[in-house]
């Protein structure tokens, strides 16, 4: 069997969702690799709610995450790669170790985006999870320009225009 010959690419539509598709459909296509795109919905939040707004809002929800789906797809034909689109609702990392393991996949395409300590906490402790619930590979995209700036807190991404503004409000 050729590595990485069956790819899951997660996406949700932020900015690093959509550097982990790019990676991962050039990898898709140049590996000529049978492809499905996971798009997961956490509904968690609105499962504690009984009353018919939260019903409405899960149904807005919902929604949202299948255009997202849609249109990861669309942008991965885009690409020159045809992918089976799957939505799963649930806790991200178990949804996508579990559809890893039923895809047989050997490649997972993810992005990540850093924050703080803070952030961090108020997100939870399982973000290093996934890494010990799939039996496969994973590729993280990481955004260079971030990873720039995280390595040199000094400079700004605004440069001159946010230096200009500070000192005018001083």
């Amino acid at each position: 069997m050729a590595i990485f010959s069956r790819i899951l690419l997660c996406y949700d539509g932020t900015r690093e969702g959509r550097r982990a598709l790019l990676y991962g459909a050039e990898l898709a296509r140049e590996r000529q690799a049978e492809t499905h795109l996971l798009a997961v919905l956490d509904n968690a939040y609105w499962i504690r709610g009984f009353d018919a707004l939260a019903a409405e809002a899960a149904s807005i929800e919902e929604q949202s995450a299948r255009e997202i789906l849609a249109e990861g797809v669309k942008k991965l034909q885009a690409c020159g790669v045809a992918a089976v689109g799957h939505l799963a609702t649930g806790n991200a990392i178990d949804r996508i170790s579990q559809v890893a393991t039923q895809l047989n996949v050997d490649l997972i395409v993810l992005g990540h985006r850093r924050c703080g300590l803070l952030e961090r906490w108020w997100a939870g402790q399982g973000h290093g999870l996934l890494l010990d619930k799939v039996p496969c590979s994973i590729l993280v995209a990481i955004d260079p320009v971030e990873t720039e700036a995280m390595s040199n807190p000094t400079e700004t991404t605004g440069t001159q225009t946010d230096a200009t503004d500070s000192a005018a409000h001083r």
